[in-house]
């Protein structure tokens, strides 16, 4: 019995461990950009909405705090920024998101690094979909898939 509590708390100490670590390398793994000042935003000509009803209060809370998010409505693109604990929301179309985008340059690099990992990420997904077609093309060119006349009739 002694053995077999050792054994399960090694296993648990080895679980923590890698917990741990995963935890750490998810959390060093997260882009550290500064969230955007709300005096910059202003500064930077975003307009100021607060949330009035209910249902605003709630989809502001819903946002994603810290980060400006673009946003299309009625066919015109606008960024929002959210202020959940003011329950406000700061808008500017894409003038003033460029304004604020010339104030701080840090933003370009982390959108660059973005573009980077996307076009990486649909590099690798056109590879697999061409050896995917590939395999698919050999497999639908024997239509037995490798059986032979002996395998189909049994001798």
């Amino acid at each position: 019995m002694n053995r077999f509590s050792k054994l399960r708390c090694a296993c648990l100490l080895l679980m923590a461990g890698v917990f741990s670590v995963s935890a750490m390398a998810a959390g060093g793994s997260r882009s550290t950009s500064p969230r955007p000042d709300e005096s910059d935003l202003l500064a930077a000509g975003f307009k100021v909405l607060v949330a009035t009803t209910t249902v605003q209060q709630d989809w502001v809370k819903s946002l994603p705090p810290g980060r400006i998010r673009p946003m299309q409505r009625t066919g015109k693109k606008y960024f929002i920024y959210p202020d959940a604990a003011k329950n406000q929301i700061y808008v500017g179309g894409p003038q003033e998101y460029e304004a604020y985008r010339k104030l701080h340059p840090e933003i370009r690099d982390e959108q660059a690094a973005q573009a980077a990992q996307i076009a990486a990420d649909r590099a690798s997904y056109l590879k697999q979909n061409k050896n995917m077609e590939t395999a698919n093309s050999r497999d639908l060119s024997n239509p037995f898939l490798g059986a032979s006349w002996n395998d189909l009739l049994g001798w």
